[in-house]
């Protein structure tokens, strides 16, 4: 036995082969597509025996004897493998290493290696068998292909199923009797083709261990599909080991199974290792193409050249992409309209990429153009292969290849002169393109004819038309008519190898309508310069305005709009300005020494034009205002260490230099007496007075106009007692006041009557309150005129009545003796024997709105109530006697000696009104 070195070779390096995909430009040739994953499912990889040394191969040997291949066509950005067997790994860039010691390659080692994009969207799987080169295995069902890579079977004999063995057991002679196993047979896929129709279950292989002449065998089969989901796929025989699939498989639900096959005696103990079978579902043409979309929208500008790439149409099919029948070719069925050829464009029949194939698309002809496009795998056999079609929108882009055109040559329009933002004329304007995009926005401009900028053009969003209108007035008398060059273009340039012209463009001849114009004063505002006291009657200037009519002779009359002190007045005619009292620069109508008044100008035109014009009378101030003293009152303590002067000062109307600095004089004072001290030429101070009292200091201030001016003012100086702080006192400020001692005690006395009085009326308004809130009712008994019941003394009977028993008049305490009585009349008042009726209950606060309704509720209550006096019931009197001293009272009669007159009733109220109808209604009863 060998071993392999480290460093010894298998596979996997991945050839990248790039397919080739049809450009935007030229014709298209037609290539085999390129389908990403492995070339072949299924590689045998024989090492060979110079690299072998000894029986392992170490951890981290680098297999590099071999390779697949693994296409990507440039559609996979990143694959990893991974290797069924932990004993070997694949790296990132495809190579195979041993990660663990391999103690015994003289027998093939087969695993599967399955590839992943990035994504984890797709999944590629093949099977690798790796045996030493010249070591012998079983015939190939198919030729070998190069470079060391065997091919898998790609049928089976279902009437004579092939016939795999488990590996013979070899005796080795050795001292300790050690046996190895030898596998004879290397195991080639199982390939079986979806889809089949049966019958079911049906015979795959047969599965044979040498033992079975000498021991008897049961066989069986463990893995995904038999005894794992989805379970049942696959069956077998334990006693002939005749292994079969039980259902139709769809190889786009799952491609391939990996199976192991056990044999063990009937006891259940293992009598071969176990061996892998794999089974690969053979693909199926049982899917049709289908499209991502059913619809798919592209577009192209106009005018483009042949080969310009448009879109691209996918469409899947989940069939075996590595065989024809997943390979889609597309094709064009259809292209509506059929404008200016029936093909207009093509399609990359591998690629499903639409491109121009010739010229002459114009967007203003045709805007869009519909094409159905057919997918059909088997390489676009239309005999085998499954179709299916989708729906391709091609817009056509707009560009600008046509220049805007205005419809004239020439426009007309005309405006009033001094108008601002009037249309003068609309300049039409014809464009192809598309509208509302920069292929169709027009732009105008005035090349000409408009040096002063009067006019400009403004674009219409919707119609695209040119609006000129007026932006700077327009004077008639200097220019009757314009004639503007304009010129209109496209926000977009116009496209390359158009031969038109970029712009369009016309004159547009603009008449100036002459309008009565206002008159103009030249200067606005007049500025006049005066002194105040400007007497009456005095001409301030003359306020003439211009009439812009130069060629109309007009008549300008003069009015006063503005006069707020009614100084003014202007001459109609020639508009002399003249004063009608006196100015006064100390007037409130004055601002800042200016006086302003507002003037009319209006002419006789049709329709009368009026102008505006202001005059602005700025007054020189003179000396014509005495100044005033400040202030006029003043109070102060007596000369203490708490006394201090008062700072008096004056002003004045006028203004510098006829105002300050002030002289302060005392002209009824000495010069020795010393109670006016001038601190500066504005302020004086007044010396702190001996003794508290009222004083009147007539003082003369000057100011310093030429000629000055002065003015004798009276300051009352209030001196009074101060205290430690300064301030004067109460009594202090009486006594400056003018009150004498008797004064001031005559109102304290007067101020404590004053408080008893109020102190008097709080205590007799609490006292009235207290007694309503403890009488039941709102009245005063001795105010109560309504009846009262009152108890008199018991005088006794008269003279025959004293052998009667009174107390048979008085009702019973106790009804006992009554009801005890036989049935018949009863003498005295009964009691019915009820329940008693419920009166209203009194609140405890009675509000004065709730006593009438009181009094009605227990009113109506008693009425109703049977338990209440006088009760319901015959009443038998005793005999009294006979005869009595008393006169019988039937000898009383009315007077009849005359009808009374009872009319004075109607004047005694509402309350005898009722009386009064009964007795002065003047009806007899």
């Amino acid at each position: 036995m060998a071993k392999m070195k480290t460093g010894c070779a298998i596979l996997v390096a991945c050839a990248l082969v790039v397919g080739t995909s049809l450009g935007s430009h030229g014709n298209a040739q037609t290539i085999a597509p390129c389908r990403p994953g492995f070339s072949q499912s299924f590689y045998t990889v024989f090492v060979p025996r110079g690299v072998l040394q000894g029986l392992n191969i170490h951890k981290d040997t680098l297999l590099s004897s071999g390779h697949v291949k693994f296409e990507t066509c440039q559609q996979i950005e990143e694959v990893s493998f991974e290797s069924s067997d932990p004993k070997f790994s694949v790296r990132p860039d495809g190579s195979l290493y041993a990660e663990q010691h391999v103690t015994n390659l003289t027998e093939p080692i087969q695993f599967m290696v399955t590839a992943r994009d990035s994504a984890g969207k797709y999944i590629w799987e093949t099977t690798v068998k790796l045996a030493l080169a010249g070591h012998l295995l079983s015939p190939p069902v198919n030729q070998f292909a190069g470079d060391g890579i065997y091919g898998g079977s790609s049928h089976n004999h279902y009437q004579n199923p092939r016939l795999i063995t488990f590996p013979r057991q070899h005796q080795r002679g050795s001292s300790n009797g050690l046996r190895r196993q030898k596998r004879d047979w290397v195991i080639p896929p199982i390939n079986v083709p979806e889809n089949s129709r049966g019958p079911f279950p049906q015979v795959l292989v047969r599965i044979r261990s040498d033992q079975d002449k000498e021991i008897e065998i049961r066989y069986s089969i463990t893995g995904a599909g038999a005894d794992q989901p989805p379970n049942d796929v696959y069956i077998i025989d334990p006693v002939t080991g005749k292994m079969s699939v039980t259902k139709p498989l769809d190889r786009e639900e799952r491609a391939s199974y990996h199976l192991r096959a056990h044999a063990v005696d009937i006891n259940g103990n293992q009598m071969e290792p176990p061996i892998d079978l794999y089974i690969y579902v053979i693909d199926m043409n049982d899917n049709r193409p289908e499209f991502k979309n059913q619809v798919y929208n592209g577009s192209v500008a106009e005018m483009s050249k042949p080969g310009t790439s448009v879109m691209q149409v996918t469409a899947f099919d989940a069939d075996d992409s590595t065989t024809a029948n997943g390979l889609v070719h597309y094709r064009i069925l259809s292209q509506t309209p059929h404008i200016p050829i029936p093909n207009m464009f093509t399609i990359n029949g591998a690629t499903g990429e639409i491109s121009t194939i010739a010229t002459g698309i114009d967007r203003e002809k045709v805007s869009q153009y519909t094409i159905i496009v057919q997918a059909t795998d088997m390489e676009g056999s239309l005999n085998f292969g499954l179709s299916n079609t989708a729906t391709a929108l091609i817009s056509i882009t707009d560009i600008n290849d046509n220049p805007p055109e205005l419809d004239s040559k020439t426009f007309q329009g005309e405006v009033p002169e001094n108008a601002v933002g009037v249309v003068v004329a609309n300049l039409t304007v014809r464009d192809k393109d598309q509208p509302h995009t920069p292929n169709w926005n027009a732009v105008y401009r005035i090349t000409g004819g408009d040096a002063m900028g009067h006019f400009a053009i403004r674009t219409d969003e919707v119609t695209n038309d040119g609006k000129v209108i007026v932006v700077k007035p327009v004077d008639y008398e200097r220019n009757d008519a314009f004639t503007l060059m304009v010129v209109v273009s496209n926000q977009a340039h116009l496209a390359s190898g158009i031969p038109s012209s970029p712009s369009s463009s016309a004159a547009v001849s603009i008449k100036v309508l002459d309008v009565n114009e206002a008159p103009v004063f030249p200067s606005n505002p007049k500025i006049i310069r005066f002194e105040e006291g400007v007497p009456a009657d005095t001409t301030l200037a003359t306020f003439a305005a211009l009439d812009p009519d130069r060629f109309i002779q007009q008549t300008i009359r003069y009015s006063k709009l503005s006069d707020p002190a009614n100084w003014l007045k202007i001459n109609r005619t020639n508009g002399r300005i003249t004063t009608t009292a006196v100015l006064d620069r100390e007037s409130p109508y004055m601002k800042k020494n200016v006086y302003e008044a507002t003037f009319l100008a209006v002419d006789n035109g049709s329709p009368p034009a009026t102008g505006t014009g202001t005059v602005q009378i700025y007054l020189i101030d003179v000396n014509d205002n005495v100044p005033v003293l400040v202030p006029q009152e003043a109070l102060v303590c007596e000369r203490s260490r708490h006394g201090y002067p008062v700072n008096i000062t004056a002003s004045d109307l006028d203004s510098e230099p006829n105002a300050g600095p002030y002289v302060f004089e005392l002209p009824s004072y000495p010069s020795s007496t010393r109670i006016l001290h001038i601190t500066n030429s504005k302020y004086s101070r007044l010396l702190p007075f001996q003794q508290a009292g009222m004083y009147r200091v007539p003082i003369l201030v000057s100011d310093s106009g030429n000629p000055p001016l002065s003015n004798t003012s009276v300051l009352k100086v209030k001196v009074c007692p101060c205290d430690e702080n300064g301030d004067c006192t109460v009594l202090g400020a009486v006594t400056v006041a003018g009150l004498g001692t008797g004064a001031i005690i005559t109102i304290l006395i007067c101020i404590i009557i004053l408080l008893s009085m109020v102190l008097f009326f709080v205590v007799w308004v609490k006292r009235r309150e207290k007694e309503r809130q403890t009488k039941p009712l709102l009245i005063d008994p001795e105010d109560d005129v309504r009846d009262n019941i009152l108890k008199y003394d018991e005088e006794g009977g008269g003279e025959e009545d004293q052998d009667y028993d009174l107390s048979q008049l008085q009702q019973p305490e106790s009804l006992d003796h009554i009801m005890s009585k036989p049935a018949g009349v009863r003498r005295v008042d009964e009691r019915p024997v009820i329940l008693e009726s419920q009166y209203p209950v009194r609140p405890t606060v009675p509000h004065p709105g709730d006593i009438g309704e009181f009094i009605i509720d227990g009113l109506r209550a008693a009425d109703n109530d049977p338990t209440a006096p006088p009760y319901d019931s015959l009443l038998v009197f005793d005999y009294e006697g006979s005869g009595s001293t008393a006169g019988s009272v039937s000898s009383l009669d009315s007077s009849s000696s005359g009808e009374q007159d009872y009319d004075y009733l109607n004047d005694w109220g509402p309350r005898f009104k009722k009386l009064a109808d009964l007795y002065g209604g003047g009806g007899e009863d």
